[in-house]
């Protein structure tokens, strides 16, 4: 056949399979008002086996692979809408307690607020919430369980807490501390990292045979420090860390902490910008007690568990293949007590009131033994 011919006769195929792809799904209705009568679960695996090898069997053993895999994506879009279809009319289903959350359009993100931070005055913590809020009533508490504590109480509206590094990673401990208080993040800002080696008036770099700071920023100045030739130490925050410089009365020790930093606590700036890299972000995020989205909300967490079998963290992800969400980020942590059993934390690319999103929503507990949103968001760059 000409090229033209073959394209028409594809395109008439693609047709006849946009009109039974439709017809497949509009029965998903039928067959999830059928499981709710009977009580089956959604995910019934023999069933879908057994279809998989039925596929496998009509076609040319050269194309089986490209079955199974097409077959697998449609029979997932089918499990998503037979739990929106189960969602209908569900007022605590998860997408309609999450529209319950959303303000009204024209209401701004809260200028004025408590928030609790970990650290003292001049930790990159201060800093980030003085990034989000115009006038925060910021309170310190010495530990990331401290900040969470004080939001779980109601001690403060919000907390503001590290959770990655572009160059030194993961905040382990913020992960697990969302996964034990639940904690709502309600926004998340990004804030340039500059970390410079803080001594008492009187110290030259030469002196220098200890550094204390975060774990983090000392990671972050590996390099910097290995040529220094000193002795790493870590504190529970980069301020505090200074802080403990100023009121001591050695002339070998010196802090990694902010420029703001030196300031405050009368110190002279060493060395200037000692990260190893210059690209170097620390994104925070902003915690509340309860779900709060403000209008501009693009970003999406999740945090699930799965069954503790092969293709479980598969089906998520073909879920989100299915409708079409960008997985920004995916972190696992170990579910404390419960070996080899992992917890997974879902950034996704997908803003509150689409209808990829609530259809999401509604469509994981049948491949998720748990599933916790964490919030709906807009981050401050």
């Amino acid at each position: 056949m000409e090229l033209t011919q073959v394209r028409e006769r594809l395109d008439l195929i693609d047709r006849e399979l946009c009109r039974l792809i439709t017809e497949r799904l509009d029965l998903a209705r039928d067959v999830a008002e059928a499981k709710r009568g009977t009580g089956t679960g959604i995910y019934d695996p023999a069933r879908e086996r057994a279809k998989l090898r039925d596929v496998a069997s009509h076609v040319p053993e050269r194309y089986r692979a490209q079955a199974i895999a097409l077959f697998s994506l449609i029979m997932s879009q089918n499990k998503a809408e037979q739990q929106r279809v189960l969602a209908e009319g569900d007022p605590q289903s998860r997408s309609r307690r999450t529209r319950r959350a959303l303000h009204a359009a024209d209401t701004p993100f809260p200028e004025i607020a408590s928030v609790a931070c970990q650290g003292v005055e001049g930790a990159y913590s201060q800093i980030a919430a003085t990034r989000v809020f115009r006038v925060p009533d910021i309170t310190y508490h010495g530990t990331f369980e401290g900040v969470f504590q004080a939001v779980a109480a109601g001690d403060a509206n919000y907390g503001v807490v590290p959770i990655e590094n572009s160059t030194a990673g993961s905040v382990n401990a913020v992960y697990d501390l969302l996964a034990a208080y639940r904690c709502k993040i309600v926004r998340s800002v990004r804030v340039k990292v500059d970390h410079n080696l803080l001594a008492s008036p009187g110290t030259s770099i030469e002196d220098v045979r200890e550094v204390y700071s975060h774990e983090q920023a000392l990671a972050q100045c590996a390099g910097f420090l290995d040529r220094l030739g000193a002795r790493p130490h870590v504190c529970e925050n980069t301020a505090q860390a200074a802080e403990m410089v100023a009121r001591s009365d050695r002339g070998d020790i010196a802090a990694l902490a902010s420029h703001a930093c030196a300031d405050l606590y009368g110190l002279k700036v060493l060395a200037a910008g000692v990260q190893d890299s210059d690209a170097n972000y620390t994104r925070f995020v902003v915690i509340s007690s309860k779900p709060e989205i403000y209008a501009g909300a693009t970003r999406t967490s999740l945090m699930l568990t799965l069954p503790h079998e092969p293709g479980s963290l598969y089906r998520v992800l073909e879920r989100l293949f299915a409708l079409d969400i960008n997985l920004v980020k995916l972190e696992s942590r170990p579910i404390p007590g419960q070996d080899f059993e992992f917890m997974f934390y879902f950034d996704l690319d997908a803003p509150v009131g689409s209808e990829s999103l609530t259809t999401l929503l509604d469509a994981l507990d049948d491949v998720a033994e748990h599933v916790w949103y964490l919030g709906s968001y807009a981050e401050v760059l």
